[in-house]
């Protein structure tokens, strides 16, 4: 009995062993490592166990039962970061448990300082391209301009917003012009010219040109006008809504460029211009043109005209030294315009005069003030003679008016003059019973010369001219030898003064017609009139057969009127004169007229 009690004690404490080597470790002194390896490799997981069981209590209950080798492979005990680390992963996979995982938050990149449109990509529409390039060039943000370049040029290829590529792209190098980034306008613009031709609109090709100008870029705005406002090809019809669309925005596209070069002084340049909105007359014509379809910036082109020719009397530019428009692609055509360009008229507001009579033109009471104050800075009464010894010294070119009595010889001089009473009005027949010669852009303080006689310095400026106002004929209230002193004079004059007189205007009556009178006055011109004078016939009070006139209808003459005019002149060998029609009340023709005035100013 003895003996089985001692065999289960031995017993039990080899269970207690292999339950627990770390005990006997402990008791004998010995190593971990001097155990079999079946026993270490078991007292790790049971360890481990241990160590791991618990999450939280004090550090000394945690050390009390932590043991077993660290990170890094030695016999002591974790750290406290390994410990803290241990239990946040545990941490994390308990709570991760049986849940799907997050995904990562997205964060928003912003490209653009917009906060509206704050990123371009290729899920953004044309409209919020269109958005960012206006805030970029509105608030001078170089940044987002070169973003919106890279992404156009660069993140996007044709199936982009399409049929609206181009459109970006010349929205795009507007913006660029304005900013002063020429780099990206230029790869813009060609980019667009290249690859989205077919898609280019005649508004978007006007406004390169305007902010080529803007940025004195004046090389690529003509190619840009020439190449992408090219004139239709021969056989075209015209009348399409495409070729009329291109044709008006060529046109404004040469008033801009007109218009910039006045402003700047550079009137070759601005004649050049000029003389090509001209030549496009005929062509605005055949396409049914209408002014109102056209309304091109006269105002605009006067008063630049009106500078630049200021600047030119003042000696502020050197006409010697400027030279025609330049970047132009050399033919025929180009040279044509560039000669009579270079020589320049007068006064520059004739250039503009000769384009606005060329195209369809509608033109308001200003424009027309601004033509007459720009044309006739000053004007005086210079002397009435009743005879050739009383004329003025034939030292500039001369205009004269001459017609029956009570036609409107003086409310033609004063339209045309933009005066109220230059020339003395009545509606008693026969009011002007003298040769009135009025100095139109005569030297400043010559006045003071003729009332007081004083000696003024200067001179007459080089459009300087003569308006001669003649006595009426016909029924004036006068004796019938002063009438015949009249006719001799006025042979005389018109025979003797052929070096000066370069316009002479006949007024007719617009209501009634020719008269005997007139037909004995047109009788006379083709006798004694000298061959560098240009005679014609003005019909006059317009207004008078229209039943309340107004802007849309500034007057007319009945057909009537005119086969009898015509029958009158081709008999008395004036068949070829031109006919203007005018009013002094609505101011009809008051432009042609001023287009024949200036042959007298260009002597």
């Amino acid at each position: 009995m003895r003996k089985c009690v001692f065999v289960a004690a031995r017993l039990s404490v080899c269970w207690w062993l292999l339950r627990a080597p770390f005990a006997v470790a402990f008791v004998g002194h010995l190593p971990l490592s001097s155990l079999s390896p079946s026993l270490t490799s078991r007292t790790a997981t049971t360890s481990a166990s241990v160590r791991y069981s618990t999450t939280s209590g004090s550090d000394e209950t945690k050390a009390s039962v932590a043991g077993g080798t660290s990170s890094n492979g030695s016999n002591e005990r974790l750290s406290r970061p390994e410990r803290k680390a241990l239990e946040r992963k545990r941490k994390q996979q308990k709570n991760s448990d049986g849940r799907r995982p997050s995904k990562p938050q997205k964060t928003k990149k912003y490209q653009l300082h917009s906060t509206a449109v704050s990123e371009l990509n290729e899920n953004s529409s044309p409209e919020d391209v269109v958005r960012a390039i206006k805030r970029a060039q509105n608030n001078h943000d170089n940044h987002d301009l070169r973003v919106i370049t890279r992404f156009l040029l660069h993140e996007t290829d044709d199936s982009y917003a399409y049929g609206f590529k181009g459109s970006l792209l010349a929205r795009l190098a507007v913006a660029a012009l304005h900013l002063q980034q020429h780099s990206p306008a230029a790869r813009a613009i060609e980019k667009r010219r290249i690859d989205y031709r077919s898609s280019m609109l005649p508004l978007e090709s006007a406004a390169l040109v305007r902010n080529l100008l803007r940025v004195h870029n004046v090389t690529d705005a003509w190619n840009v006008l020439e190449d992408e406002l090219s004139l239709p090809l021969e056989g075209t019809v015209l009348t399409y809504d495409e070729n009329r669309d291109r044709l008006k925005h060529r046109a404004y596209a040469l008033a801009s460029i007109a218009s910039r070069h006045f402003f700047e002084v550079e009137p070759w340049e601005a004649v050049y211009a000029c003389e090509r909105i001209a030549a496009m007359g005929s062509i605005l014509h055949q396409a049914g043109m209408k002014p109102e379809d056209l309304d091109l910036p006269w105002d605009r082109l006067l008063r630049g005209a009106s500078q630049c020719q200021a600047a030119v009397r003042n000696g502020e530019v050197s006409l010697e030294e400027e030279q025609p428009a330049s970047g132009l692609a050399t033919n025929d055509d180009t040279d044509e315009h560039i000669r009579r360009a270079q020589k320049l008229p007068c006064n520059l507001v004739y250039a503009v005069l000769n384009a606005m009579l060329s195209v369809p033109s509608e033109n308001s009471d200003r424009v027309y003030e601004l033509l007459s104050n720009a044309l006739v800075r000053r004007v005086i009464f210079i002397t009435g003679a009743v005879a050739m010894e009383g004329c003025p010294p034939a030292d500039r070119g001369e205009a004269a008016f001459v017609g029956r009595s009570n036609v409107g010889k003086s409310s033609l001089v004063n339209m045309v003059t933009n005066r109220k009473s230059l020339a003395y009005t009545s509606k008693r027949p026969g009011k002007t019973q003298q040769f009135n010669f009025f100095a139109v852009n005569d030297k400043p303080g010559r006045e003071k010369e003729i009332k007081y006689g004083d000696d003024v310095d200067g001179e007459k400026d080089a459009d300087s001219f003569y308006l001669v106002d003649l006595p009426g004929f016909g029924y004036a209230k006068v004796p019938e030898k002063q009438r015949q002193q009249w006719a001799s004079f006025m042979d005389e004059y018109i025979s003797s003064r052929g070096d000066t007189l370069k316009v002479l205007f006949h007024l007719v009556d617009g209501r009634h017609g020719p008269t005997d009178e007139d037909g004995a006055i047109m009788k006379k011109v083709s006798e004694v009139l000298p061959p560098y004078t240009r005679y014609v016939v003005v019909l006059t009070k317009s207004d008078k057969n229209v039943k309340g006139p107004n802007k849309t209808n500034t007057g007319k003459v009945s057909i009537d009127v005119m086969e009898s005019l015509g029958k009158t002149m081709k008999a008395n060998g004036v068949g070829s004169a031109p006919v203007v029609m005018t009013s002094a009340e609505t101011k009809l023709g008051r432009d042609a007229v001023w287009n024949y005035l200036r042959l007298a100013a260009e002597r």
